[in-house]
């Protein structure tokens, strides 16, 4: 099961901390996303971690402004959210996937995540 929380309406230019919480998962060799849909839009991969690793991917839209993150002892995900731009709102999900999905070509593909968290919607305006 994952657990997503700390959505919210923010202004522009302000900040928001996702978090993810995990069960029931081998979350120590993973990859763990976060990934986004607008009403209407395409679901887009947001960020990716491979938990085993620490090795983190970003798409271009939010590289320098979003960190993702974890707590391996809490089985915890986090997406710390910075400089937010209206563009960003929409659902915010977490995902887990094989540990082996954790690659520059893979990571944004959301078919490749076989778990999904309900999603926590973010307003920015």
């Amino acid at each position: 099961q994952l657990v997503e929380s700390g959505g919210g309406s923010v202004q522009a230019g302000g900040s928001l901390r996702l978090t993810c919480v995990a069960s029931g998962y081998t979350y120590s060799s993973s990859c763990m996303g976060w990934f986004r849909q607008a009403p209407g839009k395409v679901r887009e991969g947001v960020a990716a971690i491979s938990t085993g690793a620490d090795t983190t991917y970003y798409s271009d839209s939010v590289k320098g402004r979003f960190t993702i993150s974890q707590d391996d002892d809490k089985n915890e995900l986090y997406l710390q959210m910075d400089s937010l731009k209206p563009e960003g709102t929409a659902m915010y999900y977490c995902a887990i996937a094989p540990w082996g999905y954790c690659s520059s070509r893979k990571w944004a593909i959301d078919t490749n995540y076989n778990h999904w968290g309900q999603g926590t919607q973010v307003t920015v305006s």
